[in-house]
């Protein structure tokens, strides 16, 4: 039985591994596309792209891993039915039942694994995407540049004389104005300095006078530093249960969730419907095996997206009772009564 088992394993390993890849360079090279869009408002470097793509990998996983299980396990089955080892087995004393024992762990494994990666990892990599993302857009809402216009740092208007590349400016004019003084700051040179979101203006040999009604004053200077902080919209992240429950994008973690929880399971729930589609008498059935995979797949999902609005987060409980009642009963008819 040892044996039996590790052989229908190593089929279903090798199957696994041969539709996997393929699936997984295409729905990676689709989230690569989807990246590539960040380049029209952020400026991205390789290293970048690929800090966005180990945040998005969690993801790709997630939606490639049941689907090819379900869909290997059931070939899987089936190249044994064709190639006629299903009927020496029947033959031999093996119960349907065998079959079912023999997917169980590595469908349970899957679904624990799908459900890590959902909870856990989910939260913490969508964190630190949009993160990034906004980091990446914030830097690159401050483009200084030589012109007759001026830039707004902070509360500050900002005049540069001459763009000398690298970050450093020349005759540089700052001028902020309020209720009691206006300010004006000449130098001759100026530095950016970006140090994780804090905006640093560095400014190299230069004079600031301030104005008001009572009085004026004038300072001369070697180095004077004026921060600013960008306005970056940082998510906060402490916990997977504090991301779950917290009422930001309510909604649509609700719908996520019901969805996601639904497809971690899927690989187990769908074993039944595994051995019946997979199981076939190539003399008195016609396999159309991937007419009931796409049929499946399609009924599965259809039902997880449609009930969501009536019933909420009990269509989780809904669809897994039916599921099951429903693939048990194909097996019974298709499997049970036949084998």
């Amino acid at each position: 039985m040892d044996k039996l088992r590790k052989y229908m394993l190593n089929n279903l390993f090798m199957i696994f591994l041969s539709m996997f890849m393929p699936l997984f360079a295409i729905a990676s090279v689709i989230f690569m596309i989807k990246l590539a869009t960040y380049t029209a408002v952020i400026q991205l470097s390789i290293l970048d792209m690929i800090k966005l793509y180990t945040f998005v990998l969690p993801e790709i996983l997630f939606y490639t891993l049941p689907l090819t299980f379900f869909i290997a396990a059931t070939l899987s089955l089936f190249k044994l039915s064709t190639d006629n080892e299903m009927v020496v087995l029947f033959s031999l004393g093996i119960r349907p039942n065998f079959i079912l024992k023999t997917f169980l762990k590595p469908a349970a494994l899957l679904s624990a694994l799908l459900l890590f990666d959902f909870f856990i990892l989910f939260p913490h990599s969508t964190t630190l995407s949009s993160n990034f993302v906004s980091y990446k857009k914030s830097e690159a809402k401050f483009n200084l540049s030589a012109s007759e216009f001026g830039h707004s740092f902070g509360n500050w208007l900002l005049y540069i004389g001459k763009d000398n590349g690298n970050e450093t400016y020349s005759n540089v004019i700052l001028f902020n104005k309020n209720k009691k003084e206006e300010i004006i700051i000449n130098a001759n040179k100026a530095e950016i300095i970006n140090d994780s979101g804090i905006l640093r203006l560095k400014l190299i040999d230069g004079q600031g006078y301030s104005y008001s009604t009572k009085k004026s004053s004038q300072i001369n200077f070697e180095i004077m530093y004026i921060n600013d902080t960008m306005a970056t919209d940082l998510a906060t992240y402490r916990s997977p249960i504090e991301y779950w429950l917290s009422d930001e994008r309510k909604e649509s973690k609700t719908h996520m969730m019901i969805t996601d929880v639904l497809l971690s399971l899927f690989p187990l729930i769908s074993l039944f419907l595994v051995a019946s589609i997979g199981v076939v008498h190539v003399r008195h059935q016609k396999g159309r095996i991937y007419l009931y995979l796409f049929l499946s797949i399609l009924i599965f999902y259809g039902a997880t997206l449609g009930l969501q609005k009536a019933l909420v987060f009990y269509t989780i409980p809904f669809v897994l009772v039916t599921w099951l009642a429903g693939t048990y009963y194909i097996y019974k008819k298709t499997i049970l009564e036949r084998f």
